[in-house]
């Protein structure tokens, strides 16, 4: 029998759903190889997985690695169990993997960082707290891979992303008495009109595997359907999960303690299929499951509240500055000293 090339393509958090069933593979299996279509990320460094990873890009691919191996793509997405909402995706993943006909409980997904990556996660937390005063520290996901800004606006037509007046309020509530970091791409207004004195938030733009480091070294997640609730499941950080038109049996972890979820969609959301079919009706009828009441916005809020704990103060000494030559940088008019990274 031909030993097998496994594409896996998507975002990151498709990646990290993979790698439990891709280390149950190894197991049994040593002659085989993942090309990692939307890049190595979480399997670079992984302990077990690496040596079997590569790029779509890697020299030398087909003829080396591939064209004598029967070439797959797990979709799973198109698992029974999966659009039934008997399995999660990294059950899905390990039915596709593995020949299996039911689901299977799975370890946790290891991710490993460099050195390098986890001083940088360290540091950036450390200078939120120094920044902030505060000695607790969140990191806010708003947005998930289908966000899109339109004009004033940031939209996600798959309605699994914040709306923007929703989690601004989160925000301004949170960042009273606890350090924020915020998980997006797209910088937004989060001050209220003349307000004055507001605390700063963090926001980094960094590489997602220091992310996995800044949510692990932060104190709690929250998040909607989204790379870092997995991140946080990984990494054993505490997640509030906030989930409108996906199935939290499909895409979270609903049973553990870990997790809070709270589901906007239950009750009104359809199935949206997702790699089956590509109509639209379905989204369009998820168009309202993100939407929030003023009590929907405080139970987000209590969530990450209790699992926090109370506000403490910063007592720490900060990061220490190092003066190091702005290579790149030949206005000597520029501040080079100026922090990077934080807004109010």
């Amino acid at each position: 029998m031909r030993s097998k090339a496994f594409f896996i393509n998507g975002g990151a958090g498709r990646v990290i759903a993979s790698i439990p069933a891709f280390e149950k593979y190894a197991e049994t299996h040593d002659d085989f190889v993942i090309v990692a279509e939307g890049g190595m990320n979480f399997f670079r460094g992984h302990p077990l997985l690496h040596k079997f990873a590569y790029d779509n890009w890697h020299k030398g691919l087909f003829d080396d690695k591939l064209k004598m191996r029967e070439c797959l793509t797990p979709e799973p997405y198109r698992r029974w169990h999966y659009y039934n909402q008997k399995c999660n995706i990294s059950q899905a993943f390990d039915m596709e993997i593995n020949g299996l006909d039911e689901p299977r409980e799975l370890p946790i997904p290891k991710i490993k960082l460099s050195k390098t990556e986890a001083i940088t996660a360290i540091n950036t937390i450390e200078e939120v707290k120094e920044k902030t005063g505060k000695d607790k520290v969140i990191v806010i996901q708003p947005f998930g891979r289908g966000a899109e800004v339109k004009g004033d606006f940031i939209i996600d037509q798959s309605s699994r992303s914040f709306h923007q007046s929703y989690i601004v309020d989160i925000i301004n509530d949170l960042r009273k008495d606890y350090g924020v970091v915020i998980m997006s791409e797209f910088q937004f207004p989060i001050d209220p009109p003349k307000a004055k004195d507001m605390q700063p938030v963090g926001w980094p733009q960094c590489d997602i595997r220091v992310w996995a480091g800044l949510i692990e070294c932060a104190d709690h997640f929250m998040g909607c359907d989204s790379v870092g609730q997995h991140i946080a499941k990984s990494v054993g950080t505490t997640v509030t999960a906030v989930i409108g038109s996906t199935f939290p049996e499909n895409i979270s972890y609903p049973n553990d303690p870990n997790f809070d979820i709270i589901d906007l969609g239950i009750g009104k959301r359809t199935f949206s299929p997702i790699r089956l079919t590509m109509e639209d009706y379905q989204d369009m009828m998820n168009d309202e499951c993100m939407e929030m009441s003023d009590d929907d916005v405080q139970s987000v809020i209590t969530s990450c509240r209790k699992r926090l704990g109370k506000s403490t103060k910063y007592t720490g000494q900060g990061v220490p500055q190092t003066q190091q030559p702005n290579q790149c940088c030949d206005n000597p008019t520029h501040n080079h000293n100026q922090p990077k990274g934080f807004g109010s």
